[in-house]
């Protein structure tokens, strides 16, 4: 039987290695394809894949178990759960696959996209440009259809023009523009807020109006420190919730 094949990383020695190899794979996991196979490699084999030992490779895929993702059975192997429910609470420890394992797994639409003069409240974080690329994808949850979040991101157009509006309908944009583009993705930071459902929200998240939402705000920049993306999300405030673990060391 053919295995799933997950996504390379590049490991951070600074983060717990287990915690980056199961965001990971669980990104690889939510951004499979339908025709993908259920069944992945051996520990052995996905512990030489990521380039960690067989225990931490063993404490990655109990997190993945604990979460539903994966089925574990003795003899016959490790497999994918096709039914495991998608959209679970974030968990963030700073790394980029942590942020794209939070933004997979959910079903797609790509609502509009296209050029417009970079946002007032945008324009320090686009100084050398005044225009944008913008995209609008709404998310919702694979199994049930029920809608999740919807996102707006500001790219900058040299980049938008590498991209592949189908790739979008997959992957989330740090995923694309990371693994496909070939952005020199820095660091990203990230600020949540609490806020309530504008006449669009509530239209598109089929929620009240003014009802709770967290509202997302997620910077990408190069190593050099230039803005690659800015993301705006609105996620459905009965659906998720972020939590961020500080690493004392």
């Amino acid at each position: 039987m053919t295995s799933f094949a997950p996504d390379s990383i590049v490991l951070n020695r600074k983060l717990p290695l287990w915690y980056q190899v199961s965001q990971s794979l669980r990104a690889s996991i939510l951004g499979r394809s339908p025709r993908d196979p259920l069944r992945l490699p051996t520990e052995e084999r996905l512990a030489g894949h990521y380039g960690v030992s067989v225990l931490t490779m063993r404490q990655a895929l109990k997190e993945l178990e604990d979460e539903g993702l994966i089925t574990r059975h003795r003899r016959r192997g490790t497999f994918i759960e096709p039914s495991a429910r998608r959209g679970a609470p974030v968990r963030l420890l700073g790394s980029v696959d942590a942020i794209v394992a939070q933004q997979s797994g959910m079903t797609t639409e790509l609502l509009d996209h296209g050029k417009v003069p970079v946002p007032p409240e945008l324009s320090e974080c686009f100084p050398d440009l005044t225009e944008v690329a913008t995209y609008h994808r709404l998310r919702g949850d694979e199994k049930t259809g029920e809608p999740t979040n919807h996102a707006r991101n500001h790219v900058r157009p040299e980049l938008a023009e590498r991209i592949d509006h189908d790739d979008l309908v997959r992957w989330p944009m740090t995923k694309v523009l990371r693994d496909v583009v070939g952005a020199d993705i820095g660091r990203i930071t990230d600020t949540v807020e609490a806020r309530l459902a504008d006449p669009e929200t509530a239209r598109l998240l089929r929620v009240p109006l003014l009802s709770p939402i967290l509202h997302y705000t997620g910077v990408t920049y190069d190593a050099d420190g230039r803005v690659l993306d800015v993301a705006v999300i609105h996620y459905r405030g009965d659906r998720f919730s972020f939590s961020v673990t500080l690493d004392a060391t």
